[in-house]
């Protein structure tokens, strides 16, 4: 996942064009079938984000990013055993891998409880502004990424957004808890990002990354779920078909496709598409879940993916 963070624009030029480990031809920039996969992609993940404000309607939200982990093993070691390929993690990397997953539970714990306290569209807008907490990050802590005026002023209205969307109370369910949570799952999941690129752990493959996260997450989730209340709600279809969406279709197989994009396509150009995700979820909200979307948070919309755009975007070369 630390790829999503890495800046880029849309097209980035590079001489000649690489094959993957696969044989598959690494394209040199973003073709129509990369734009289109990029933006279902985004679609994706923030109809997921109305999926597990549904789900919450069946099963608590922590014992749901439970059921999502433990279900996600399975299905990860389903895919790693049908390729043939072997588990391989150095015990250097042991360390990164157990407190990635460990942070994982704590990031999923936040926002799956945020997502049911909340609006769709406030904790969505307020979650994806990861990038921006990384990028503050990155300049203290990565040589050779320190923040440009673009970045800052991108940073400036990201950073607007978010306090835009946290300030004004008005209009649908809004909660201080919920917005706080958002915000504290953003910050878990560039504490994510940042704990693979300072350890060994960035030297694993990333499904076998993934796997341990949702391996080291699922025990954490599932022991500390009753201390959120009652596990079961009220079950009906909906709720294990929005379970078993999360399990196979985002948690496992969604983001084995995000890397295997990742394989074809530049990372940075990549991350260029992460915008789209807060914009498609406020949209999704409220066609589907008929919530009330206040001025606010359209307006917070607007500057924290633009923002997210500038910090991404990188100057064309001459």
């Amino acid at each position: 996942m630390r790829n999503l963070c890495q800046s880029g624009l849309l097209r980035i030029d590079i001489p000649g064009a690489a094959r993957t480990s696969g044989g598959m031809e690494r394209k040199s920039n973003i073709d129509l079938f990369g734009a289109s996969a990029l933006i279902l992609f985004a679609l994706h993940l923030a109809f997921n984000q109305v999926v597990i404000k549904v789900t919450a309607g069946g099963f608590s939200p922590v014992f749901s990013a439970g059921l999502r982990s433990a279900g996600a093993v399975l299905v990860l070691l389903i895919w790693i055993w049908a390729r043939g390929q072997k588990w391989d993690m150095p015990r250097r990397a042991w360390f990164g891998g157990i407190l990635s997953g460990v942070i994982f539970a704590a990031e999923f714990t936040c926002i799956f409880t945020a997502l049911d306290i909340t609006t769709v569209s406030r904790a969505s807008v307020i979650f994806y502004s990861m990038p921006v907490w990384m990028a503050i990050a990155a300049h203290l802590l990565f040589p050779g990424e320190q923040l440009t005026k673009r970045k800052v002023v991108g940073l400036v209205m990201a950073m607007s957004g978010v306090a835009l969307a946290l300030l004004d109370r008005s209009g649908g369910h809004v909660s201080w808890t919920g917005d706080l949570l958002a915000l504290a799952s953003a910050i878990g999941w560039m504490a994510i990002v940042l704990c693979i690129r300072l350890t060994p752990l960035n030297e694993v493959p990333p499904a076998q990354q993934l796997l341990f996260q949702v391996a080291v997450s699922a025990p954490i989730l599932l022991v500390i779920a009753p201390l959120f209340g009652p596990l079961i709600r009220d079950i009906a279809p909906i709720h294990l078909a929005g379970l078993l969406f999360q399990v196979v279709a985002v948690a496992s197989l969604g983001f084995l496709v995000w890397f295997w994009l990742l394989k074809i396509y530049p990372a940075s150009s990549v991350a260029s598409f992460s915008f789209l995700t807060p914009v498609f979820a406020v949209l999704l909200g409220w066609l589907l879940l008929s919530e009330e979307v206040a001025a606010s948070v359209w307006g917070a919309l607007l500057l924290v993916s633009g923002g997210i755009y500038l910090i991404n975007r990188k100057p064309h070369r001459p």
